[in-house]
């Protein structure tokens, strides 16, 4: 910026060489667009600072004798989110306060707290969204007067940033809040199984208020203002129904059972998740119709089987023994079935669980050995033993977890053997077994795996070390530390450094201080947590910024800045296609990353490595065990937008991690909002999401910018 400035100046001087001298002029503002102010909150954003450092003065400028006097233009502003949320422009007001949530910094607490108090509610809203962000106790009496703003909007937020922060002694206010709002009747023009966003400010209000109680926990004062003296909800809206599923108390029951048999689905799948979740007995003649009516409602059954495996009463064991031999149940049913038979117990279930471990769908195969394992010990040791190792490296992993839990005279001979599996993804399970069982033979090995080529493999070694802290693990931890600076990823640096800090202050304090500057973020940010614990006094949110940007990077394009149509993603399974709106206004460049994926083909012939019925189906892992990635992270972008069905977000290891895997929703998850950047929406192919399954294959995916392909 300081060479714009200089390069204009030269301009001007050239330009008037030759001239009469006159009287200097008054120098000229120059003028700052909106688009330019774009820029720089993104730029800011992504670097997690609040202003740019000021550029050095320019020299004087001395017009030569006989010359006309230089009109030099001020310099351009630096760019200041502190200025910036108080600029005369509402939209700009707005955005900065989202941007110094997302920067993280406290100062960023004592810039929000006055635009509580702006005229403007959009902005007023934002400002209490982006101190949930921060996540900051200083905030807490601020939001607490914000839940009595005349705008609904401005309530609902400061419940959430209560709920965000986690300050229970605020669920009183924020129920008095819901309370009013039930009160006033704006909830009875809501339907049951209304899943739209943004709804009516009042209801939105309620919607985020109910959200900040069950994250609080605060079933009493919950209870208060949505459960009526009769023991039923007053209010039969679905989110209810999750709030209460999400804080177990015994007064909900009869609520909870209400939803599921009179409800709509959302209502049924929360309401069957919190019987689960109380372990009534029952419950178990309310859900077991629910799950053999599968025909009719599959997501309904999916969820009634997992509750009555939570709550672990035998009698639900026979309708599922009986279930699972269903020859056209649905494949994603029948793997709930099956781990809930192993959660029951259910001997009867052993003779279909003998004919499901030779199963096509590796996924089967391997749950029936794990409720194999959880219902007949020795049946399970006696089916491995006459098997081959599986021909699905994921198999291989899962039987490695089992045998960590076996007695390390039953589990550890095959682990060692397991040792050598051709297919490094298998290692890091049976590392971790090892571990878990606190073999002998566990030391040895993570040390020689500390020199693993698979960064992933070395990861998992670390993590090893510093759970049994061996005395040799500590110089292996420094070296393995020092060899992961040449990796691509960060996966063995974390790993390596997490693993040495268990050793203790003296040994980890060198490496994390260094590793305050590491080229990743994500790394930065990890590093200054653990040492954070070591040195509280330290400075570490001013140490490890700015922080790094992909080089290049440009922030002022247009379709960042001011985006004239938000591309369609066209993700193309065997199941297949999804079509994606993306979210280019609430994360644009979390959207443009994956739109850049996309194009170069980095998605084609990738599995779906993660599927769980009625939550999300997870791909962009070109590994396929869910640790794999495009080789950088990129920086969170929360937005307001929440988890619905078919909500599109990035994955993440921790915060700011994001890269290539994302997820979609199929059905909501509010306790996922604001904790993971949504940057899409489903708007077609809701029928491929719901068939999908573990190990299907995303064959490529299109994009179209309204434009082009």
């Amino acid at each position: 910026m300081n060479r714009v400035y200089r390069a204009v100046m030269l301009a001007a001087i050239g330009g008037t060489l030759g001239a009469c001298a006159t009287a200097p002029a008054v120098p000229v503002a120059p003028t700052v667009t909106f688009e330019q102010k774009m820029a720089w909150m993104l730029r800011l954003e992504d670097q997690r600072i609040l202003r740019e450092p000021p550029p050095p003065p320019a020299p004087p400028v001395v017009p030569a004798r006989g010359t006309r006097a230089v009109v030099v233009p001020e310099p351009p502003p630096v760019p200041d989110l502190g200025r910036l949320i108080a600029d005369e422009e509402v939209r700009v007001r707005r955005r900065a306060a989202l941007a110094i949530g997302r920067v993280g910094m406290a100062a960023g607490v004592d810039l929000l707290l006055p635009r509580l108090a702006d005229p403007e509610p959009e902005v007023r809203q934002m400002a209490a969204f982006a101190l949930g962000l921060l996540n900051d106790r200083r905030a807490i009496a601020p939001l607490r007067a914000a839940l009595t703003d005349p705008s609904p909007l401005v309530q609902g937020r400061a419940a959430e940033a209560l709920g965000l922060i986690g300050d229970q002694a605020s669920a009183p206010a924020v129920a008095t809040m819901v309370g009013a709002i039930v009160r006033s009747g704006a909830m009875g023009r809501v339907a049951p199984e209304e899943v739209g966003w943004p709804l009516e400010p009042s209801v939105e209000a309620f919607r985020l208020g109910v959200y900040a109680l069950a994250r609080l926990n605060a079933f009493d004062a919950a209870a208060g203002v949505l459960i009526g003296a009769n023991g039923q909800a007053v209010v039969q809206w679905w989110p209810v129904a999750y709030a209460l599923a999400r804080m177990p108390d015994t007064r909900a029951a009869a609520a909870l059972t209400a939803f599921v048999r009179g409800g709509g689905q959302q209502a049924r799948l929360f309401g069957a998740r919190g019987l689960g979740a109380l372990k009534d007995p029952a419950s178990v003649d309310v859900l077991v119709p629910f799950a053999e009516a599968w025909r009719k409602d599959v997501p309904t059954a999916i969820a009634a089987v997992r509750a009555l495996a939570g709550m672990g009463h035998e009698r639900a064991a026979a309708p599922l023994a009986s279930l699972v031999r269903v020859p056209d149940l649905p494949a994603n049913l029948r793997l709930e079935v099956v781990a809930a038979l192993g959660a029951l117990h259910a001997m009867d279930a052993v003779p279909a669980l003998l004919d499901l471990v030779t199963d096509a769908w590796p996924p089967l195969r391997a749950a029936a050995l794990r409720a194999l394992r959880d219902i007949d010990l020795q049946q399970f040791l006696l089916v491995l033993s006459g098997l081959e190792p599986d021909r699905a490296w994921s198999v291989r992993a899962a039987v490695a977890t089992l045998m960590g839990t076996l007695p390390p005279d039953m589990g550890v001979p095959r682990l060692v053997e397991m040792l050598e599996d051709p297919d490094q993804r298998v290692i890091p399970s049976v590392l971790d077994a090892l571990v878990t069982t606190r073999a002998r033979e566990a030391e040895p090995a993570l040390l020689e795996r500390l020199r693993s080529d698979d960064p992933f493999v070395r990861a998992a070694a670390a993590t090893g070390l510093g759970t049994l802290k061996p005395a040799a693990g500590e110089a292996a931890l420094v070296q393995a530390v020092r060899r992961a600076q040449s990796d691509a990823i960060a996966h063995a640096r974390v790993g390596a450094l997490s693993a040495l800090a268990k050793y203790g202050a003296a040994a980890a304090t060198p490496l994390l201080k260094e590793a305050l500057q590491d080229r990743d973020w994500a790394v930065r940010l990890k590093a200054a947590a653990m040492l954070k614990t070591f040195e509280p006094a330290f400075d570490t949110e001013s140490a490890i910024r700015p922080a790094p940007t992909r080089q290049g990077f440009d922030y002022a394009s247009p379709a960042l800045v001011a985006p004239a149509f938000s591309p369609h993603a066209y993700i193309e399974t065997d199941k297949g296609t999804i079509q994606v709106e993306l979210t280019v206004l609430d994360a644009p460049l979390t959207a443009l990353n994956f739109v850049a994926l996309a194009r170069k083909g980095f998605f084609t012939n990738v599995a779906i490595h993660r599927v769980v019925p009625n939550f999300v189906a997870q791909g962009g892992d070109p590994r396929g065990d869910g640790e794999g990635g495009p080789g950088y992270t990129i920086r969170d972008e929360l937005n307001q937008r929440p988890y619905l069905r078919g909500t599109v977000g990035m994955a993440l290891d921790g915060a700011d991690t994001g890269g290539s895997q994302f997820f979609i929703t199929g059905f909501p998850q509010p306790h996922l909002d604001a904790r993971y950047t949504v940057f899409g929406r489903v708007v077609e192919g809701f029928d491929v999401l719901d068939r999908l399954q573990q190990w299907d294959t995303i064959t490529r995916v299109r994009v179209w910018d309204g434009k082009s392909w």
